[in-house]
């Protein structure tokens, strides 16, 4: 049975990050862009992160510019937004796809776990987010206008 923790990212200075890493511990993966009217998501995305982590959350986010050029800049550019205008502390990777042909695998592998409204794999926009247990199973999917703060009772129940 394929998990979560059997998929790999790269992080913004490029380097391989085996989600087995994080075994044992519940996910949540979002797509996430800096020229967004979710934009501001960041924020709860943080909060959620400093009030879980010790308990076994992991947050990360996946750059991705494929809705509206949303997240045009490079790693660089996404790291100074990243710590200056929303700062975080949570792990990013390098920018991705979400749909399509070129589609990270994890991001193909998660929209096909958990599909969304109407039975639909395909990514609607940037900050879809998927809540992974600590099996490494995908057991939600929330949509764009989901804020962070409506995810702690999913979060609080795999804790």
């Amino acid at each position: 049975m394929t998990t979560a923790y059997d998929f790999s990212f790269r992080d913004l200075d490029g380097q391989p990050q085996a989600l087995e890493q994080y075994r044992g511990k519940a996910l949540l993966l979002v797509n996430v862009a800096s020229k967004c009217g979710f934009t501001p998501q960041y924020t709860g995305l943080e909060q959620l992160w400093q009030g879980y982590r010790d308990r076994g959350l992991v947050v990360i986010g996946f750059p991705c510019n494929q809705f509206g050029a949303q997240e045009p800049g490079d790693a660089a550019q996404i790291r100074q937004f990243c710590s200056i205008d929303y700062p975080v502390s949570f792990p990013l990777s390098q920018k991705i796809e979400v749909n399509g042909e070129g589609a990270d695998p994890l991001w193909a592998w998660l929209s096909h776990e958990k599909r969304g409204l109407l039975g639909i794999a395909r990514i609607k926009w940037n900050f879809s987010k998927f809540l992974v247990d600590r099996n490494g199973q995908v057991v939600d999917r929330y949509a764009p206008t989901t804020k962070p703060e409506q995810l702690r009772g999913g979060i609080e129940a795999l804790l």
